[in-house]
């Protein structure tokens, strides 16, 4: 007997004698599992045509019976053990008394050698992180999944993660082995419910409306096809096992579910879609046999907070079977921290100033302005691009706070005040109207005492001008930069360009067309500017002062005037800008009470109704039924409308210019719908009339003045009702008459 101190060896040759000498060589792993689940492995470079390939596996103790996998040298102890490769058993008894054994050869087939060489492979992915302006997003960490799914349920494998650099660029090198059991996809992988492939599965299966699912469940499972297999044709496709249409999918499932398939099929809506998109039943389903990788990405940047995500790609992203070397953009969302560039091309340096945005939109989609038309005065035209902006709204107003944005280098210039005209000179904006502002920086590596992006205060203060005049100014971006300057490699990532937010609110008249123009200061020392002068504009064929205008428009919130009810408990907001009012709704000529209920309508529905912005911002309002389970109709769309009174009935402002509204107002009024009864009310139910009204005034960057108002009714849903008996009429004397006034049911 061997001392229990002593090494067992197994010698473990290979016989690659099959393979043609042309074959390149390999790197291969040989693994052994002992009975007790100890892992031993060891790798050798194995050259095509000869028997000379051997390794050496060494244990503590005795080993017993042992499991010996072969494999790439690339693929891990634990990996190995998931994969179809080859497999051979060494009984305990072989090791008889003796510490050392030396087994036959293990041959390696030609489909062994070309299977492995497909099985791992390495890849490199490069690429650019990017806003949606084209701006790189730096520091950012990309990460790579593998992704697979079945039915509605995906599961994803990180491939491997990388920085972005400076410029948003990153190099994400992973490699990728395939081969794994069919059990693998349910024991090791972790599974959920995708959203979006529940919205396309269950798109198609909504076209059958006998077709019922089973119930869902959080991971892979048959329990969804119970109903639509049955007990018998689960038993048939799964050799007698009815436990195959319940509980999460196990090892032995997967080799079940072609079967199956052929028993779900037929009883499924055709859908060319999904077969596309390789979801199962609609298509088979063995990854197993898929070495291509199938690669979504998400990124996440700590700029604004630690982790934020600004990007999350899913099931509609998917890059089916990348190439070894690929290519990609990624397109960050509005979370992500953007290194950008002057917003204009060239970006201009000099003692000038470019406007270049007012609320994102091009200052020349605003009239008035230089390359705008000329009317309507400060107001965003139509094709303008603005967030929330409805299309083909256009003459829109400002209101809330209005961000004023420059495009170039303002060099020469330390401080900026920022005057109106009030109709007969320049002067100082009114308090409150030039808001403070934030601009954020941040470093690729956080400085210590960091984190993330660090904002820095630029306010509106004032300081003593070159003649003694106090004025307000701020301090420009450039003249930061200078003293104290960035971090080495830091950059802007917020409000690198803004020139001033606007508080419309606070102006002298809240709902006037203003003009502005840019005054630069240079620091004097001392907390004192000097040499104040108006900034021409970038332009370098003529000099001329810089300017522009803007039109405004803000509303009382709440109003006092607004129709009640309104505010808490109410769909309808107490404002006036815009109004909405339900003033009447009449079914077949007889006016209709709220919450009232008619019978069965035959003939005409009629609505009268309020849709008033009396500032001359009306955008468009709609009136429509919703009822049953979210279902609506537009009324508008198939009914008459008739201005009862006010200036053009729309619904629309491009309807209410060409019915006579002059631009750029359109206040709407009382309109007067008529609609055949039985499109509006296709079948017995409870309606709720639902009208609502939008304006066109950009507030806060976005278009959010819109108001409500709704108005319910039963129509057919209560049965012919007998005629009541009238109550008997006491004679003087308290005696009943002999004869009642109406027949008795």
């Amino acid at each position: 007997m061997p001392s229990r101190s002593a090494q067992f060896t197994l010698e473990v040759p290979l016989d690659v004698s099959q393979i043609g000498a042309e074959a390149e060589p390999q790197e291969l792993r040989v693994l052994a599992r002992a009975r007790d689940g100890s892992l031993s492995s060891a790798t050798v470079r194995a050259k095509p045509g000869g028997r000379g390939a051997s390794v050496a596996l060494s244990f503590p103790t005795s080993p017993g019976p042992l499991q010996l996998l072969v494999g790439p040298a690339s693929s891990s102890e634990s990996d190995l053990l998931n994969r179809q490769t080859i497999s051979v058993d060494v009984p305990g008894q072989r090791w008889g008394e003796s510490s050392k054994l030396a087994i036959d050869p293990v041959v390696i087939s030609p489909y062994w050698w070309w299977w492995w060489l497909e099985w791992c492979r390495d890849f490199v992915i490069r690429g650019q992180v990017v806003c949606a302006d084209g701006s790189p997003v730096p520091g950012a960490t990309v990460c790579a999944y593998d992704i697979d799914w079945w039915f509605w349920w995906t599961s994803t494998r990180q491939l491997g993660c990388a920085t972005t650099a400076l410029d948003g660029t990153f190099e994400l090198d992973f490699t990728w082995c395939c081969g794994f059991w069919p059990w693998w996809w349910w024991r090791d992988r972790v599974w959920e419910i995708d959203p979006g492939l529940i919205n396309r599965v269950g798109a198609v299966l909504e076209q059958d409306p006998r077709i019922e699912l089973g119930r869902g469940t959080p991971q892979p499972s048959l329990s969804v096809f119970s109903e639509l297999l049955g007990p018998t044709a689960a038993t048939a496709a799964t050799g007698g096992r009815l436990t195959a249409t319940g509980g999460r999918l196990t090892a032995t499932d997967a080799t079940q579910l072609e079967a199956l398939r052929a028993t779900l099929s037929p009883k499924l809506p055709i859908s060319a879609e999904l077969s596309a998109l390789r979801v199962w039943p609609w298509a088979p389903w063995w990854p197993w046999w898929d070495c291509g990788v199938d690669v979504i990405f998400k990124v996440t940047q700590d700029c604004r907070a630690p982790g934020t995500v600004v990007l999350q790609e899913g099931i509609d992203e998917v890059r089916f079977d990348i190439a070894q070397s690929t290519q990609v953009t990624l397109v960050a969302n509005e979370l992500a921290c953007c290194r950008r560039s002057c917003p204009a091309e060239p970006c201009v340096e000099g003692e000038c100033v470019d406007i270049s945005q007012v609320c994102l939109a091009p200052i020349n989609h605003i009239g008035g302005n230089a390359g705008a038309p000329a009317a309507p005065v400060g107001y965003l035209n139509p094709g303008a691009v603005a967030p929330g902006t409805p299309s083909a709204a256009g003459d829109q107003a400002f209101g809330g706070t209005v961000p004023v944005s420059n495009a170039n280098i303002m060099t020469g210039v330390d401080y900026y005040e920022v005057q109106y005209y009030d109709g007969s000179s320049w002067v100082a904006l009114p308090p409150g109207v030039a808001e403070d502002f934030f601009r954020e920086w941040v470093a690729p590596l956080p400085l210590p005492g960091t984190s993330g992006a660090v904002p820095f205060p630029f306010t509106n203060r004032p300081v003593k001008g070159g003649k003694g005049e106090e004025v307000n100014v701020v301090e420009s971006r450039e003249h930061y930069e200078a003293s104290p300057g960035l971090p080495t490699g830091a950059y802007w990532t917020s409000n690198e360009f803004l020139l001033i937010p606007i508080v419309s609110s606070n102006m002298p008249d809240e709902n006037g067309t203003y003009e502005f123009r840019v005054r630069g200061w240079r620091d004097a020392g001392g907390g004192e500017v000097e040499g104040g002068k108006v900034l021409p504009i970038c332009d370098p064929e003529e000099e001329v002062d810089n300017g522009w205008v803007l039109a405004f428009n803000n509303r009382v919130d709440p109003d006092l005037s607004a129709v009640k009810p309104c505010g808490p408990g109410s769909t309808h907001l107490c404002v006036i800008e815009p109004n909405t009012e339900i003033i009447s709704v009449k079914v077949d000529g007889e006016e209709v009470k709220r919450c009232g209920t008619v019978d069965a309508a035959s003939s005409m529905l009629e609505v009268e109704f309020l849709a008033q912005d009396l500032s001359g911002n009306l955008g468009s309002y709609s009136l429509k039924a919703v009822f049953g389970e979210s279902e609506e109709i537009d009324l508008i769309a198939l009914g008459t409308l008739t201005l009862v009174s006010g200036d053009a009935k729309g619904p629309t402002y491009g309807q209410a210019l060409a019915g006579g509204a002059t631009a750029p107002f359109w206040e709407g009024g009382k309109m007067l719908l008529t609609v055949p009864a039985s499109l509006a009310f296709p079948e017995p139910c409870c309606y709720d009339l639902e009208l609502e009204a939008w304006s066109r005034t950009v507030i806060d960057c976005e278009v959010d003045y819109w108001n409500r108002s709704d108005f319910t009714i039963g129509v057919g849903v209560c049965p012919p009702q007998p005629p009541l008996r009238e109550l008997p009429v006491l004679g003087a004397g308290g005696e009943t008459p002999s004869q009642e006034l109406s027949a008795t049911p």
